[in-house]
Formats: structure tokens, C-alpha cells, sequence
């Protein structure tokens, strides 16, 4: 598999779990969710508009996200999103089946000395 091709695999993936991760604080607009995966990961992940924007809506229609529209004077109107009820338990189940993956490919792919096979 390309490594192009494996990235983009992982970020979608993960793209659920890091968005209800940002939205577990507090309600955040799509432009800041995008910039927060951004600045987090040290620039290897990145969240364009074309791909952000619809994940969004479909989480809203999942009932995980509920999103509202807030003008401000002398900036445009933005959506922000804030996670429901449901949506934190989705998180909640997500993270832990994260967790579980990460620590089985970890343990797979540790080189030990005790550990090491010769094929």
C-alpha cells in the first residue's frame, strides 16, 4: 500500500474521534476544529474544507453534533458545534476502542530483545 494511500486510510479513520475529541471542551466552528487538528499534530494531519465541512453535517445528522449559526458584529456568521448527549458517549466508546488498538499495534510492532523473531 502506498504510504499516501495508508495516511489517508488512518485520517479517515480517526477524522470522527479527533473531531468529538476538540468538541469535548466546548463548541468550536469548523474553521477552528480544522486549525486545532493542525497545530496539534504538528502540521501531519490536515483537514481541508472539501472534507471537513461534510463530515461535520453527517455528525449532526447522527444526533452526536448539534450545530448553531452565531453572528457576531463585524465578522461573518459561523456554525459552531457542540457535542449532544449521544455524541459523548459515541466519544467514549471511540477513544476506548483507540486505546485498545494502539496498545495491540504497539505491542505487535515493539522490537524487544527478548521479543525479536528471526524469519
Amino acid at each position: 500500500m502506498e504510504p499516501r494511500l495508508f495516511d489517508r486510510e488512518l485520517k479517515k479513520g480517526s477524522a470522527e474521534l479527533l473531531i468529538l475529541s476538540l468538541l469535548e471542551a466546548r463548541p468550536r466552528h469548523g474553521y477552528e476544529i480544522s486549525k486545532l487538528i493542525e497545530q496539534r499534530s504538528d502540521g501531519a494531519l490536515r483537514f481541508h474544507v472539501a472534507s471537513l465541512y461534510p463530515l461535520l453535517y453527517r455528525l449532526e445528522k447522527r444526533g452526536w453534533l448539534q450545530g448553531r449559526w452565531v453572528e457576531k458584529a463585524g465578522q461573518r456568521r459561523r456554525r459552531y458545534y457542540r457535542l449532544t448527549v449521544q455524541g459523548r458517549a459515541v466519544l467514549a466508546s471511540q477513544r476506548h476502542g483507540w486505546q485498545t488498538f494502539v496498545r495491540a499495534v504497539n505491542a505487535i510492532t515493539s522490537v524487544t530483545a527478548e521479543g525479536s523473531e528471526n524469519a
